[in-house]
């Protein structure tokens, strides 16, 4: 029995001492949890009151009185701080550069309000903005200022109380005019960068063409109506713009005014979609030539139906790269989304070569040009052959279509290198028609085409 008791109270010392070690090791458990939830608690007041003090802080520092204002060395940290992240970005001496310049934005609407309000938050303190026009309902979906309140005010005017409101600094002379050549001088005196976000082609050729003889900076924008694929958006010079009808407009008539290149320009080689343009009633018709109807000439009559998110896009690109150079980090090369120049180059002189044996004489011009080459080859074709499965060719080449109608953007196809020598051989030599060599389907896909080129004639008016 002794022996039985003994073990007896040894298992209970055991279990007394496991209990008492669970226990303590619970208590310590709960103390440590319970001193982390108090420190975090603290710490979240702590947060919280600094967060407070300095909003109080803020608040003190940036409402003024009405009988007092921020002293210089106040609204220099302000300021500071407000330009803290692009400080950063730039540097000390890059953003001096920046604050020092003066910019002139002409043309206030869709792009222009966004170059003017992304200049003046990356810290440029003199702007000047020029437009005759006024806000109107219709321009809400694109301003980057405009709200209900300011429908039937001026563009400018409605920008200049949004650029106060962001800088106590910024100098805002805004001027109700449209720029005219004939005393251009006066609205672009001073201006280290001249911003053309105008709807006119002849003003906006005069206003490129003046800044060009006057060594003034100007960035342009050429058209972003009907336009909706930001991949296709992209700055070039406005020599080597490949497909916007606008800028191919520009390009032409500075051309013939001895401007071809020096001009940076934002634009977008999307050909405008299935979208048209808002009729004008039939009484305005009655009333004789419709170009009459505008406020000025070659200003739209038509309104041209415009995605509100593609202007922003254009005038932050716009700011982006002249800041960048204001700033002394130019950007020296921009990449184009398409470098395919000297591809449209060699299609156009094989076509060109293939048109002269065809004709069985040699010429000197096509009737299409290298815009047209591109749009045939990437917008029509995709990049790819019109003969089923439509592959990507690795030397493509373009050729007439039909060898008894002329060669037209309608009437042009790519082929891979064998199939344009079966095209030749079999279709243009013995002035067969491709629909018995190549068949319905291939047929259907140029008659695809075609429909697609008479929408792109309807918009450019060609």
């Amino acid at each position: 029995m002794n022996v039985f008791s003994a073990q007896s109270h040894k298992t209970q010392l055991i279990l007394a001492a496991v209990s008492a070690s669970l226990l303590t090791s619970g208590l310590f458990t709960a103390y440590n949890a319970y001193i982390r939830r108090e420190r975090r608690r603290n710490l979240d007041r702590d947060i919280l009151r600094s967060i407070a003090d300095q909003d109080e802080s803020s608040k003190r520092r940036l409402i003024k009185k009405d009988d007092e204002s921020l002293d210089e060395q106040t609204e220099e940290e302000v300021t500071r701080e407000r330009l803290a992240r692009c400080y950063a970005f730039f540097g000390d001496e890059g953003m001096a550069r920046v604050r020092e310049k003066s910019v002139v934005v002409v043309g206030c609407g869709g792009v222009g309000s966004w170059v003017a309000v992304m200049l003046v938050r990356s810290g440029v303190s003199k702007i000047r903005l020029v437009d005759f026009d006024y806000v109107t309902l219709s321009s809400l979906n694109r301003h980057a200022t405009a709200v209900l309140a300011d429908v039937g005010t001026p563009k400018v005017r409605c920008i200049e109380r949004t650029l106060k409101q962001i800088s106590t600094r910024v100098e805002v002379d805004d001027r109700i005019e449209i720029w005219r050549k004939e005393d251009g001088g006066r609205l672009l005196e001073g201006a280290e960068w001249v911003i053309d976000a105008i709807d006119n082609i002849t003003t906006k050729v005069d206003l490129l063409k003046y800044c060009h003889e006057h060594h003034i900076k100007v960035f342009s924008s050429m058209g972003a109506s009907a336009k909706a694929d930001p991949t296709r958006v992209q700055i070039s010079d406005i020599s080597y713009t490949m497909y916007d009808p606008l800028a191919r407009s520009v390009r032409r008539r500075l051309r013939l005014q001895g401007v071809a290149s020096g001009i940076p320009v934002v634009y977008s080689t999307e050909v405008p979609g299935d979208v048209k343009l808002l009729p004008l009633p039939e009484e305005e018709f009655q009333k004789g030539d419709v170009k009459e109807l505008g406020v000025f000439d070659d200003f739209r009559v038509r309104i041209l139906p415009v995605l509100g998110s593609l202007p922003s896009l254009f005038g932050l690109h716009i700011v982006t790269y002249i800041l960048c150079e204001m700033a002394g980090k130019p950007i020296l090369n921009p990449l184009p989304i398409k470098n395919r120049k000297k591809l449209y180059e060699r299609l156009l002189r094989d076509l060109l070569h293939h048109e002269s044996k065809f004709l069985g004489q040699p010429i000197n011009k096509l009737s299409i040009d290298e815009d047209d080459v591109a749009l045939i080859f990437e917008d029509l074709h995709l990049g790819r052959s019109v003969v089923p499965p439509h592959a990507v060719p690795a030397r493509p080449t373009l050729l007439r279509w039909d060898p008894a109608k002329p060669l037209t953007l309608e009437n042009c196809v790519v082929f891979e290198s064998m199939e344009a020598t079966k095209h030749i051989k079999e279709c243009l030599s013995p002035r067969k028609h491709p629909r018995a060599v190549w068949g319905d389907e291939v047929q259907a896909v140029v008659d695809r085409h075609a429909g697609d080129v008479a929408k792109y004639r309807t918009w450019v008016g060609l």
